[in-house]
This record gives structure tokens, C-alpha cells and sequence, in this order.
């Protein structure tokens, strides 16, 4: 996996900041007061860094936003990064602070000074989550050049270096899902995607795979009919950490895992289908989210769950006018086959209850277009059958910093996805496509336990780069649930 470049720390010394050769990151107050060191470096700099405060460019800038300054006269460096940034800013804004430092970081690396910054730890993800790149198939001249070390100059290097772990556990976990979700289908099926869950055994994580022939026992028929069209045999993953108390009832974590969704027999456009690899979103957030949970050591009882499976039209593939029976045991009449990430966590969501009795429950799937059309890629949408567990990842997800907007459910909307031949339809239409969906998820879950649905549609690949990724897959979600569990779990 693309592992997140972590930085070291070091006592803030002259002889550091004059000797960098890659790039020289400042983090200076808004007001353009220099400390001693930033004066020294002034200096050197022949009053350049002065003026660039004293500059219109300076005045406009944004907290967390930097100006360049290329091959500083005085100095080594290649470039000098003046980044505006009080020394007690927020959590945002020491985010992207790190982040303005992570984009530009080439391979000679950077040494940053953060003397008397209150967030450092915050700096430093900002930092590991920008510098991410999905290099692996880039070759010659667009292949991507290792990026270089980052030293950050800080008053307590000790301190800093002790608080960094929770950090990097959270950008490991971040990173992962990116690269679940960037990896193109021929690499990562269904088999490959349980292999690399398995793989995280190391982590004192318990993952069991269950298979086609386990499935079938467990009466899955909603699940195993999306995948029957493909060579790609469709699994059910399940990672435990149990970091709570011995026999408390675990908190459960379900994903779609659509790993390529052509639409199956209803087949979509050729437009654009080239980013169904990312239909396995949910799902990777569900693994990134384990990977930290288990690199940090959560005190806390978690149970992740992914159906994998893959959507392909073939002379077996499911047909619209099917009827399947899910593991509940409720019919479905299958009225298109496009809608078929409602069908896999169906039967997942109702294992999870079967297996676990979980104290709350949460999916994720990059499930409907009309999220979309609803919130755009700013937010992903939230479903919840409970106001507190609804207001809590809304608060974890506000603090984060990852865009979430709560969403209408009702019984009204059930009409839309009644039928005529069984227990009910797996779409309900165009109007309130994600509400009908979530509805059409209401119905595996139990009246007892707390639910939340989240629709990442629109935030888990992005057209352009966001401040914490770059162009492409953004592993929104890992931060926000990571959040939740401390808040709700081991707060």
C-alpha cells in the first residue's frame, strides 16, 4: 500500500533552516511578526521574507494558505513556503497549513518551521494526507518521484513525536481506502480485495472470509444475485477488533463492496463507467477505518463487514423481473439491475444484527446518483432511524472536517418501492432516489438497533483536487467514523 510519508521532528535550530536544499516552510502569524529564527532567515534572505509580508499578495491570502518564493537568495533551498498560519489556529486551518506544505513537497523534502505552533499534530496530517500519490501504474517520464523527508522544527520534539502515532494511524487508514479505490478492477476483484483484508491479521484484527458456498448456507440470495453474472466470486469479509471490554456488544461498520458495476443486465452508459471501480467505496472506507482502529489500538469493540461482489452482464447475470429472497427472508422483485448495492447490504446488514447484535449499526456505499443531484460533492448524504447516533457522526464528521447533511426519511417514501409480486421493489424511480434507497435499507434493519446509512456517491472520487487529496480518490469517511468511535465509544 502507499504508505503516508511521516514526519520526523527536531529542536528548532538556525544551522537546520540554512542548510535545507529541498524546500523551506515557515509558518508564520497573520499579523507578519517574525520569531527569532524567521528574522535570522530574513536575513539570510536579504529582507525577502519581509517583504513578501509586507506584500498585497500576504494581505489576501487565507489562514492555512502559503505563498512561494523560488531559490531564496541566502539560502540553500530550492524554494521558500511562507505559510499563514496564528499559533493557535483551528483544526481546519492547521490542516491546511500542512497540506499547502504536503502538495508542492518534491523529492528533496522539506524542513518546516513550527516553533510555538499549538496544532502540530494537525499540521503534520494536513501534511501526510496532501503528499498522497497514486503513482503505481505511471511509468517514464509521468512516473512519480519519491517525495523527500520532512523535518519539522518544533519547541518539543519529544512531545511531538509522542503524539504523532494516533496521527499516522489515521492517514495509514485514509491512505489505504485511496488506494482501494483507485486500483483498477483487473487488479483489485473480489478475491484480491479479500486477500488484502485478510492480510491486516497482522494488526491484531480477526477477519474471516466467508464464500459463495457460505453464503448460500446463510440464505444470502439478495447478494449472491448481483455477482452471479461474474467470474469474480462474490465474498463477505468480516475484520473484528476487540479493544473494549470483554463481552460488550461491538459497534458494527458495513460496506458496499461493488468492486466493478457495469450496471449488470441494465447496463449503464459507456460514459464515464470507467470510474465504477470506486462503486467499492463503502467498503474501503470500512477497511481504512479498521487499519487505524487496529494501528492505534481503539479501546473499543468494532466489527467491520464488506460484501464483495461484482456486476457484470453475462448468460447467467441477474435479469430485471427477478425475484430473490434475502436473507431476512423478504422478497424482492429486481426492476433494475443497476440498483444492486441496496441488494448486497441487505444481506449484510441483516447478518450483522444475526451475528453480532451490534449497539448501533452504520453502512456506507457510494450507493445512488441522486445524492448527487441532491448535495453535489461538497457532502455525503446521512439516513439514521436514530436523532442521537444521527447528531453524533454529525458532530464527528463536522470536527473532521468531511462534509455530511442529514437527510429526510418516512413512510411516504415507501410507496414508491412497493410491488406488485413481492415484498417490495429495489428501486422506487427518479424522484427521491436516495430516500427510496435508504428506505429500501430501513427494512433490513431492526426497530432496536440504531442506524445510519451513509450515501458517499458524491465525495468518494473527486474531479479536482480537494485541500486534504489530490485529483481522484479521497478516502472521506475514514476520518469522520475514526472520530465517531473515540467520541462515542472510548470517549
Amino acid at each position: 500500500m502507499t504508505l503516508p510519508l511521516t514526519p520526523d521532528f527536531a529542536p528548532a535550530a538556525f544551522d537546520m533552516l540554512a542548510a535545507a536544499e529541498g524546500r523551506l516552510v515557515l509558518l508564520l502569524p497573520p499579523d507578519g511578526r517574525l520569531g527569532v529564527l524567521a528574522r535570522r532567515v530574513n536575513r539570510a534572505a536579504r529582507g525577502a521574507v519581509q517583504r513578501a509580508l509586507e506584500s498585497t499578495a500576504w494581505e489576501k491570502l487565507k489562514r492555512g494558505e502559503a505563498m512561494e518564493l523560488a531559490w531564496p537568495v541566502g539560502l540553500k533551498a530550492e524554494a521558500m513556503q511562507l505559510v499563514k498560519l496564528p499559533a493557535r489556529p483551528t483544526v481546519a486551518e492547521a490542516r491546511k497549513a500542512g497540506a499547502a506544505a504536503g502538495r508542492a513537497l518534491g523529492e528533496a523534502g522539506a524542513v518546516v518551521l513550527a516553533v510555538g505552533q499549538r496544532r502540530v499534530a494537525d499540521v503534520a496530517l494536513g501534511l501526510m494526507l496532501r503528499a498522497y500519490d497514486f503513482a503505481r501504474y505511471r511509468t517514464g517520464e509521468s512516473a512519480a518521484k519519491p517525495k523527500g523527508p520532512v523535518t519539522m522544527l518544533v519547541d518539543d520534539p519529544d512531545s511531538a513525536r509522542a503524539a504523532l502515532p494516533p496521527v499516522a494511524a489515521v492517514a495509514e487508514g485514509v491512505c489505504f481506502t485511496r488506494d482501494l479505490v483507485s486500483e483498477p478492477a483487473n487488479v483489485l476483484t473480489t478475491s484480491d480485495f479479500a486477500d488484502r483484508l485478510a492480510e491486516m491479521k497482522t494488526l491484531g484484527l480477526m477477519v474471516e472470509i466467508l464464500e459463495e458456498s457460505d453464503l448460500a448456507k446463510l440464505g444470502m440470495r439478495a447478494l449472491l444475485g448481483v455477482g452471479q453474472g461474474s467470474e469474480s466470486p462474490s465474498k463477505v469479509v468480516v475484520m473484528e477488533w476487540q479493544g473494549g471490554a470483554s463481552g460488550e456488544a461491538p459497534f458494527a461498520f458495513v460496506g458496499k463492496g461493488v468492486c466493478f458495476d457495469t450496471g449488470g443486465i441494465s447496463i449503464k452508459p459507456a460514459q464515464g463507467m470507467e470510474e465504477m471501480t470506486m462503486d467499492m467505496g463503502g467498503a474501503g472506507v470500512v477497511a481504512g477505518l479498521m487499519r487505524t482502529l487496529a494501528l492505534r489500538k481503539a479501546k473499543a469493540n468494532v466489527v467491520g463487514l464488506v460484501g464483495l461482489v461484482e456486476n457484470m452482464p453475462d448468460g447467467r447475470a441477474q435479469r430485471p423481473g427477478d425475484i430473490v429472497a434475502s436473507m431476512k427472508g423478504d422478497t424482492i422483485e429486481v426492476i433494475n439491475t443497476d440498483a444492486e448495492g441496496r441488494l448486497v447490504l441487505a444481506d449484510v446488514l441483516w447478518y450483522a444484527q444475526e451475528r453480532f447484535r451490534p449497539r448501533g449499526m452504520i453502512d456506507l456505499a457510494t450507493l445512488t446518483g441522486a445524492i448527487i443531484i441532491a448535495l453535489g460533492h461538497e457532502n455525503a448524504g446521512v439516513f439514521a432511524n436514530d436523532d442521537g447516533l444521527a447528531a453524533a457522526l454529525l458532530k464527528a464528521a463536522g470536527a473532521e472536517g468531511e462534509g455530511a447533511w442529514r437527510m429526510p426519511m418516512g413512510p411516504a417514501y415507501d410507496e414508491q418501492i412497493k410491488s406488485r409480486l413481492a415484498d417490495m421493489k429495489n428501486t422506487g424511480g427518479r424522484p427521491a432516489g436516495s430516500i427510496t434507497a435508504a428506505q429500501f435499507l430501513r427494512r433490513f434493519v431492526r426497530d432496536e438497533t440504531p442506524w445510519c446509512h451513509i450515501d458517499i456517491a458524491g465525495v468518494t472520487l473527486q474531479s479536482k483536487d480537494t485541500m486534504l487529496a489530490p485529483k481522484g480518490a479521497t478516502g472521506w469517511g475514514v476520518m469522520t467514523l475514526d472520530r465517531l468511535v473515540r467520541d462515542m465509544l472510548e470517549g
